[in-house]
């Protein structure tokens, strides 16, 4: 039988046929727009966080809400005056579910964000418009009667690449991010897989018209959400597994430190429900593949040269809901190993609500059959 590995083996050569290319491309495309980095030193592969309640089976419990009319749910705001619930499409509408009625949920196609536009976060602002992080258009606010207007879409002379998460502070101050100013939506895995901080978070003042990049060098920048004494945002690092608190008031003005790390999968939104918890969408679950992929550069960049020819799984399941203290501590995860690129979650009355970029409705699961553990 002949040796596999001699030079002279059919075998052989079909394996530099292969290889050659792929270790070739992964050169090329290294000096290219595209090189993935190590992640940084203080990154941790440890075992995530435990949870003291996980319910892992929630789809068979899940109610759909505007099946096929809402494609892609991404963040969701709720008026509880006029029990509105508004969400951003795929096909760049911001449309609203009535939550008044008794079981029936009517789906309104309220406005467009822009010919191209893919609004991704949404929330409530003062004086009863909508303001958008709108991922092609820029921070967008939506007066009542549906008036669209560009606030900003650059910071510093660099525009935006993927607006993403927003909220709305006590004193009118608009808080959002930026996930990276190098790529935009339609192609953010580069960015995912690059694993470099090309992320910022913001603040915007309406009254003065003015930006500022409150930090820089964030690692795909996602959700944000003012605390209930609106000293501090917490915001979430896709990549990292990870959502800091920054301080915006009192004597800590400045300060960015750790507030919940080594999550059990990649976060997305965060929002405050006013009742003690933020709840944070989990976009895919932690798993070995990811952790690998993210422990050693040279196999994202294979990764991307692959997946410029054949599709590469991204392995995006078994995401979820997890609630949070308002100090940090895991309580409640909800999620599903079929649960795919959920983003978003958010608690009104006795539901908890929750959107996902691969399905076309809302999600809500009744948590009084279950059981949130006290604050």
């Amino acid at each position: 039988m002949a040796d596999p590995t001699h030079s002279s083996s059919p075998i052989f050569k079909l394996l530099l046929l292969l290889i050659i290319p792929v270790i070739y491309s992964t050169y090329v495309y290294q000096t290219d727009n595209y090189n993935a980095g190590p992640l940084p030193e203080d990154h941790s592969f440890e075992t995530s966080i435990s949870v003291p309640e996980w319910h892992d089976r929630i789809l068979a419990k899940a109610q759909r809400i505007g099946e096929g009319l809402l494609h892609g749910p991404e963040d969701l705001a709720y008026d509880p005056k006029s029990r509105f619930l508004y969400t951003g499409c795929l096909d760049g509408w911001i449309r609203r579910v009535d939550l008044a009625g008794d079981g029936e949920f009517k789906v309104e196609n309220w406005v467009q964000t822009g010919e191209h536009g893919r609004p991704l976060g949404v929330v409530l602002g003062l004086d009863g418009s909508l303001i958008i992080a709108d991922a092609y258009e820029g921070l967008l606010k939506v007066s009542p009667d549906k008036e669209v207007e560009v606030l900003v879409d650059e910071a510093k002379g660099v525009k935006f690449g993927i607006t993403d998460g927003v909220d709305v502070a006590s004193d009118g101050t608009i808080y959002f991010t930026d996930a990276s100013y190098k790529y935009r939506l339609d192609n953010h895995m580069l960015d995912i897989l690059e694993a470099r901080p090309h992320g910022r978070l913001m603040s915007f003042d309406p009254s003065s018209n003015e930006t500022i990049v409150l930090l820089g060098d964030l690692y795909f920048a996602n959700g944000v959400a003012v605390s209930p004494d609106q000293k501090s945002l917490i915001y979430c690092e896709t990549v990292l597994r990870r959502c800091r608190r920054y301080y915006i008031q009192g004597e800590n003005k400045g300060i960015n430190e750790s507030f919940i790390d080594n999550l059990p999968g990649y976060p997305d939104n965060i929002r405050y429900d006013g009742e003690g918890h933020y709840w944070i969408g989990l976009s895919a679950g932690r798993t070995m593949l990811w952790d690998i992929f993210f422990k050693y550069p040279i196999l994202r960049r294979i990764l991307y040269v692959v997946d410029k020819f054949v599709t590469v799984p991204k392995s995006m399941k078994n995401s979820g809901v997890l609630g949070v203290s308002l100090d940090g501590q895991p309580v409640a995860l909800y999620s599903d190993p079929n649960l795919i690129l959920a983003t978003s979650g958010l608690k009104i009355g006795n539901y908890l609500y929750y959107g996902s970029l691969y399905k076309s409705y809302i999600s809500r699961i009744d948590l009084t059959q279950t059981k949130i553990p006290e604050k």
